[in-house]
């Protein structure tokens, strides 16, 4: 089983404004992958929950692919 990416990384926190690291956990129906998918940590699969979310309300992620 692989590591978590943002441990690798040795981040403590998900930037909601990166968004290029945002699209590699979400599908093509912008829907966010599951962590037996992503290969996150817990910790980090929740951060990058609020991170994808917080990122939507502000604009810089789409809901929905039309």
């Amino acid at each position: 089983m692989s590591q978590c990416y943002f441990c690798l990384q040795n981040q403590k926190e998900i930037d909601y404004k990166d968004v290029e690291i945002l699209k590699r956990f979400i599908s093509s129906q912008m829907k966010i992958y599951p962590q037996r998918k992503t290969n996150l940590c817990a910790k980090h699969q929740r951060l990058l929950k609020k991170a994808v979310k917080r990122a939507r309300v502000m604009g810089l992620l789409p809901f929905i692919n039309y």
